[in-house]
């Protein structure tokens, strides 16, 4: 477990620092991350022991909302303030998500229904 949380911070930590080196608009922990999925490409598979830890991490997710909650306790009143900035950036996110999420769908269903008719 010890080296594959290894791993997983080693991989943050590289994306981190690309992101930070380049200047590219992304957070460092997601090009960490895909960086990841781009090694687990080339090996083939997952090794069990890197699914058992990301198994006991996302078991345990929650707990990592904690913090975030508390932190909204503390600034409630900025939160008050500012309602309506914070709603409209939750809604406006909310369907966008869903816009993407179903153009998506539609594109992958029409390339596997064309992929499925060449076949």
């Amino acid at each position: 477990m010890l080296g594959s949380l290894t791993l997983l911070l080693l991989c943050q930590l590289i994306g981190e620092v690309a992101v930070r080196a380049t200047g590219l608009p992304l957070p460092g922990p997601v090009v960490g991350m895909a960086l990841l999925f781009a090694g687990l490409l080339v090996r083939g598979e997952i090794p069990q022991a890197l699914a058992d830890t990301a198994g006991a991490l996302l078991r345990n997710l929650s707990l990592l909302f904690v913090p975030a909650g508390v932190g909204v306790m503390i600034h409630l009143s900025l939160v008050e303030r500012e309602w309506l900035p914070i709603a409209a950036a939750l809604i406006g996110s909310a369907v966008i998500t869903v816009a993407v999420t179903a153009l998506v769908l539609q594109l992958l269903s029409r390339w596997l229904r064309g992929a499925g008719e060449k076949e």
